[in-house]
This record gives structure tokens, sequence and C-alpha cells, in this order.
């Protein structure tokens, strides 16, 4: 924030900041619509997915449930998707960096927060989008959630702070990562943690190892709990899922405000 602004008084320097951001959120998104190649990816892989999970693996896994297995893993597709998209977050924070874009916007009169904030928040309203397809496709192929108009507003808003927490500490890696191609990479970190999850199959159907890493970490929480949310099924720990999303969003906005600062110095 420039010395002007802090000597602005308190209402006035929240005024300018959200219209500060608003200005970066839109700029974006538009980079987000006129990116096809990438749109076209965060949109099409989890669908992909979703359809390869219910038609091609379905019949051979059990999950001991005796429910259709489309809906035991339409919840984990849908937090795939979520963590997938917001990943990207750290590509276009590099490559800002990359091209000198954040040099030109030091320059100006703006909250210094207002650039990361535009690209997580931007990120986020692709991921809604995205995700709403996916739920679509997923009625398509038979999901068929019983959640009551309460549960709906509860899941929704599980994985907007499952969204916002990845995004944040994808920015985190695009402050850190040297190139766009490296900070690409976080995105294979949060593919990776819904497979050794209850995401897919059955906790209990794991070795002793992978068992033991999948009961306490964030997704399968997450996924129990949306699990619950949306077809009734036993488990589900909203308690800890929101706890382990706080703290990465915590952590994720820390870490990115102090990496900023330290990458523009």
């Amino acid at each position: 924030m420039s010395a002007v602004q802090t000597a602005q008084p308190l209402g006035e320097r929240a005024y300018w900041a959200a219209s500060d951001s608003l200005t970066l959120i839109g700029r974006s998104v538009r980079h987000s619509l006129r990116s096809v190649d990438a749109l076209f990816v965060a949109i099409a892989l989890p669908v992909l997915l979703l359809l390869l999970f219910v038609y091609v693996f379905g019949g051979a896994i059990d999950t001991r449930g005796g429910g259709d297995y489309v809906d035991f893993v339409v919840p984990g597709i849908v937090l795939l998707c979520a963590g997938f998209g917001s990943a990207g977050t750290a590509v276009s924070v590099n490559a800002d960096l990359a091209a000198g874009v954040v040099d030109r916007f030091r320059s100006l009169p703006i909250v210094s927060s207002a650039l990361l904030t535009g690209h997580v928040i931007a990120t986020v309203l692709r991921n809604v989008v995205s995700t709403a397809l996916v739920l679509a496709v997923a009625l398509v192929a038979g999901f068929r959630p019983d959640a009551t108009a309460a549960e709906w507003l509860a899941a929704g808003a599980l994985l907007l702070l499952w969204m916002l927490a990845v995004a944040w500490l994808a920015a985190c890696f695009g402050l850190i990562a040297r190139d766009p191609e490296a900070a690409g990479a976080f995105s294979f970190v949060v593919m990776f943690l819904p497979y050794v999850s209850s995401a897919f199959v059955p906790v209990a159907t794991m070795p002793a190892g992978p068992r033991a890493f999948a009961e306490h970490q964030p997704v399968t929480a997450l996924v129990d709990t949306l699990r619950a949310l949306l077809t009734g099924a036993p488990g589900g720990d909203a308690l800890a899922a929101v706890a382990w999303c706080g703290g990465a969003i915590a952590l994720g906005c820390t870490g990115a405000a102090w990496l900023y600062r330290r990458r523009v110095r």
C-alpha cells in the first residue's frame, strides 16, 4: 500500500482496497476466458475422470456399503475438480512475476494485496462453474443425492472453503517457483491427495501404510463430510473438515503476503 493510501481514513482505504481487488479479479477472469485450452482442461478433465470411474472402474470396485458406486465417487470427483482448478493459481501468479506485470502494478497507487486476491477469487469463480458442470454430468450418470436445501448450502460452503484453501496455498507455490512450468507442479500434488483418501475407495480396503496416511489427511475428512451431506452416508467430521480448510487458508494468506513482499523487493 502506498504512503498516500496509508494516510487515508480506514473506511476510504477499505473502499480502495475493494475497488482495486475487483478490478484485478475482472482482469484474471478475462485472462481465464481467453485461455481456451486451460479452461477446457479445467472443465473437461474432471468430467472425464467422473465417466472413467463410473463406467470403467465402477463395476470392479466394492464400496462395502451396498449402494451405487456413482453415489460413492461423485463427492470425491467434485472435490478433485475444485482442488485441481484452484491449483492453477500457482501458474497464473508466477506468470505475472515472470512477465514483469507485478513490477508495473507496483508503480501504480494500488493495494499490494489486490493482485493475489484477484488471482485467487477469479480461480474460485471459474471453479464454481466447472464444479456445477461436473455435478450436472453426475446427475445424468445416475448420481442421486438426497440432501436438503440446508445440506446443499453446507456442502457448497465446504467446497468454497476448499477452493480458497488450495488457491491461497497455490499462490504461495507460485511465488516460490522459478518459472510457470515449475509452478504447474503444484497441480500434481493436489491431484495426488484424493487418490490416497476415501474419495474413490473405502479407506478400510487399503493396506496399513496407505490407510494410516489416508485417515489423517484433509481430503478424507472433506470427502466423508461431503458424502454424508449429499447422500446421507455414515461418517464425516464437519469440524475436522472446516478446521483443515481454515488452517490452510490462514497459512496460505499469511505465507502469500510474506512471500510476495520478499519476492518484489
